[in-house]
């Protein structure tokens, strides 16, 4: 436990307790609150570095301003506490939330959520996009790692299948976070966002983006929440793209003419399948309808949903507000969020951390 000892107008910041992460930006830590007995609140301190300061203010200015949209949080975006600057490091308070959902993950073996969870996280995060979208905001950075459980105990599952342990989260409630790319509509747009696995094609393609990137990256993350592992596990332009046909199909000819990048000789992706990283492709990625675990409707209303939300012309993809009113998350028995499963082939004994 480290002493910290500042001050912001709303928290007295007393002891550092434990680091929660950190990035190229600065940390984050858990700290607690002097003035308020066993309170703790999440801490993001900015590297002393004018490109991370501005960027730390412009994220400030965002969150102040959906805190004033939203001042009670029901559209479940990180709610800021305060900020101030200690000798030139930028400091954001923030509620204390739990793990994220990628972090939840991989603890778990990158074991899938179950399917009323998937629909929860999912509808929750399509939520609170919409809202930004509705005040002329677009994220440009939803991925698992944005978006974080309210509280991350769990329970424990022995999954007959698997042979293995399985940890279920009690409460799938989330807030999403990480503010520092977002954008309004009339800021400039930088050409390339997104986290690579989330990005969309007409990102790639630099043919200008607004708020159906965010869409995309929801349709990724759905399917990475559904089956445990990344739609598109590249780090090639290129390579992404002959993913996205091989999932989704050709690319329209009205997207590969309008673009100014070298992916395209005569209209087709430039891309030659007999390589090794073309066997690798036909090998790891197959079309979206065969990574279907299961035939129920549930199942085909998620896949339909993903593949609405994984349109490649973004004019035509679903809006969230489309996505909300889909039968997959329109379902009547939305109380599925807390319910727990009472699979046959399971085995339940408690465990919380």
């Amino acid at each position: 436990m480290i002493p910290c000892l500042l001050c912001s107008a709303f928290v007295f910041l007393d002891e550092i307790i434990s680091t929660l992460g950190e990035g190229t930006f600065g940390k984050v830590v858990q700290v607690r609150d002097g003035h308020r007995e066993n309170v703790y609140v999440a801490l993001k301190i900015i590297k002393n570095v004018d490109k991370y300061r501005e960027a730390a203010m412009l994220e400030i200015n965002v969150l102040e301003k959906l805190g004033r949209k939203d001042p009670e949080g029901k559209y479940l975006c990180v709610k800021m506490l305060d900020w101030f600057n200690y000798y030139g490091h930028m400091c954001l308070t923030f509620e204390m939330l739990g793990l994220s959902v990628f972090d939840f993950m991989k603890d778990n073996h990158y074991l899938p959520y179950p399917l009323h969870q998937v629909r929860h996280i999912g509808k929750q995060l399509t939520y609170s996009v919409k809202f930004l979208h509705d005040n002329r905001l677009t994220h440009t950075d939803l991925k698992p790692e944005n978006i974080l459980f309210l509280n991350s105990d769990y329970d424990v599952v022995f999954n007959e299948r698997k042979k293995k342990d399985q940890k279920i989260v009690k409460d799938s409630s989330t807030r999403l976070i990480d503010f520092g790319s977002a954008t309004f509509d009339d800021e400039h747009h930088s050409t390339i966002v997104s986290t690579r696995h989330y990005r969309a094609p007409e990102v790639i393609l630099e043919l200008g983006w607004s708020h159906p990137c965010d869409v995309w990256s929801i349709g990724c993350i759905l399917f990475e929440l559904y089956t445990g592992y990344t739609l598109f596990q590249t780090h090639d332009n290129l390579e992404h793209l002959a993913m996205m046909e091989r999932i989704l199909g050709p690319l329209p000819h009205r997207m590969t003419r309008k673009t100014r990048t070298d992916f395209f000789y005569h209209g087709r992706l430039d891309w030659d399948p007999n390589t090794t990283a073309g066997r690798y492709v036909r090998e790891m990625c197959k079309p979206l309808h065969r990574y279907m675990k299961h035939e129920d409707e549930e199942t085909r209303q998620l896949f339909d949903l993903i593949t609405l939300m994984l349109e490649y012309d973004p004019n035509e993809r679903i809006t969230l507000s489309g996505a909300l009113q889909h039968p997959y998350f329109s379902r009547a028995d939305d109380v599925m969020e807390h319910r727990r499963s009472d699979s046959s082939r399971e085995h339940r004994h408690s465990k919380s951390r």
